[in-house]
């Protein structure tokens, strides 16, 4: 019985310790498998994908693929969600809808530019709503 103390320390520390690796640096340096941006959010990590920089066009398309800590797809049948893009002096709210197993679409008029900032917010059914800040292209008008 003397173990249990240390046991639970060491499973709290341990614990603790993953809470810190999926901080926005952490997400930056792993390769998201639709090749969008990767945040944390809650339970769950959201990957956004947004047009390319230069595009244009009133409906250009918008995913949130939804996954959990491990990688494994989270199913968003019964989900709803929404994207507010800020970018290049405009702001579009576009709203998402399920679009397969883990994946959450829609399309709307934004300017994908370097500057480009996003907010994310899904409602999982049955669970508090998540929400997610993206910078795609790396924030602050640098050119790449």
């Amino acid at each position: 019985m003397k173990a249990l103390p240390s046991l639970i320390a060491a499973l709290a520390l341990a614990l603790g310790g993953a809470a810190f690796a999926h901080d926005d640096a952490t997400l930056d340096k792993m390769k998201a498998a639709n090749g969008g941006q990767l945040r944390a959010a809650g339970a769950q990590h959201y990957e956004l994908v947004v047009a390319p920089p230069g595009s244009k066009g009133e409906a250009l398309p918008v995913a949130v693929y939804v996954t959990d800590h491990a990688g494994a797809k989270v199913p968003v049948a019964g989900a709803s969600g929404n994207v507010t893009v800020l970018s290049g002096g405009q702001k579009a709210t576009i709203a998402l809808q399920p679009a397969g197993d883990n994946l959450l679409k829609g399309s709307g008029a934004y300017v994908p530019g370097h500057d480009l900032k996003a907010i994310v917010s899904v409602t999982l059914p049955g669970q508090p709503a998540g929400q997610a800040r993206f910078e795609p292209f790396g924030g602050g008008g640098h050119s790449h």
